[in-house]
């Protein structure tokens, strides 16, 4: 990786350079005027910390767990779609760096690189996202396939029973498959360094669908059967099956809404994760970090409260501790590590945001990740305070 990265923000720059205008507009982007997208940024920014001098700040610590799982720091790689599109294997690379770093690493349904593939490449289990789909026993094979492959805990999408309108997406094209326009054949002579890798490895398509779901035998036939099969249906019922079906570790992700977690709670999930899928869906949404409060006090303590959204510094997952999650999951940053250098990318954003998370913490007057709690912020009532 080049010398001069020295935050996230350098990643993403280097990733748009390098990656095809459609594939990062897809990282990068929300939907309709993208305000939620941009919100789940600016509330993290609005909250302000207390510096604290005159602590002992040896032997600090970001040490913590997750579903029972010792990990590095706080912080896992969340399910993306079209992960191996921002680099060729992407899915493979960035479960290799994510074991490397020690934080768990989630695999989407819709990845390029299949559940198997993956496993085959890592030493250590991964988790599996699942989406709800019409086709109950396709559901039931990823299930059985998730646990083969010795996944360790399972991740139900929750906000995805209808796909949210993104404006970036439908004007490059961005359909399965790609549309091959002038422009974007253009875009690609640009960027050889991608093309060159996707030329290099022979998954290209969706490796958990294309030749597992019925009627689904290449990527031709992918969009008639991926338009049809998300469940508007989805139910606390199904996510009670879910759970029973696959008698493991399950996360719901997706809850924004404090009457929503309780009904998390009683369906018997392990850990929920506030989350808005990344600005994607219900745009005019509140924010991922504007949520939480709310979802931890219904919670009460009963399951992990996990944040997902807007998270591009250590410092924000500290903010996210701060107010109560236990742990968060990042999406974009990671995806712009990716894009920018492949597994070295994935790894240079974990240690970023591992070096921020850790001097914060420190300047807050706090040497254990796990003693995180309000008092590290400005009150609301202050002018420099969070709202």
């Amino acid at each position: 990786m080049p010398q001069a990265i020295t935050c996230v923000e350098d990643l993403r720059t280097l990733a748009r350079r390098r990656v095809p205008r459609m594939f990062y507009d897809y990282v990068d982007g929300g939907s309709w005027t993208e305000s939620t997208y941009f919100a789940n940024e600016a509330d993290f920014a609005r909250i302000r910390l207390r510096q604290r001098v005159a602590v002992n700040l040896e032997n600090r610590s970001l040490q913590t767990t997750m579903l029972g799982e010792a990990v590095a720091m706080p912080v896992a790689l969340a399910p993306t779609g079209n992960t191996g599109m921002v680099h060729a294997d992407g899915e493979i690379l960035a479960a290799m760096a994510a074991e490397e770093f020690g934080v768990p690493f989630t695999l989407s349904t819709m990845s390029i690189c299949s559940i198997e593939d993956v496993a085959t490449h890592v030493g250590k289990p991964f988790w599996f996202q699942l989406y709800m789909m019409r086709d109950r026993s396709f559901i039931e094979s990823l299930i059985d396939r998730a646990r083969l492959a010795n996944c360790s805990a399972l991740m139900l999408t929750l906000d995805l029973q209808v796909p949210g309108q993104r404006h970036k997406d439908r004007k490059n094209g961005l359909t399965t498959p790609p549309k091959p326009t002038f422009a974007n054949l253009l875009n690609l002579a640009t960027k050889p360094r991608w093309c060159a890798g996707m030329l290099r490895t022979p998954r290209r398509t969706f490796g958990n669908i294309v030749g597992h779901a019925k009627g689904v035998d290449d990527i031709s036939t992918l969009s008639t059967w991926a338009s049809k099969q998300f469940d508007p249906a989805l139910s606390w019922q199904d996510v009670e099956w879910v759970k029973k079906r696959w008698g493991g570790k399950l996360i719901l992700k997706g809850v924004l809404d404090a009457e929503d977690a309780r009904h998390a709670v009683s369906s018997g999930a392990d850990a929920l994760v506030v989350s808005n899928h990344g600005g994607r869906q219900l745009d005019g949404a509140a924010s991922t970090i504007e949520s939480l409060p709310a979802i931890v006090d219904a919670v009460a303590g009963r399951m992990d409260v996990w944040l997902d959204g807007g998270v591009r510094t250590g410092q924000d997952v500290l903010k996210a501790l701060a107010l109560g999650a236990s742990a968060t999951m990042i999406g974009r940053p990671f995806l712009y590590g990716l894009g920018a250098g492949g597994q070295a990318g994935v790894r240079k954003c974990l240690e970023l945001i591992a070096s921020e998370l850790d001097l914060t913490m420190a300047l807050c007057g706090r040497t254990d990740v796990r003693s995180l709690d309000r008092d590290i912020l400005l009150p609301r009532s202050s002018p420099a305070g969070y709202r």
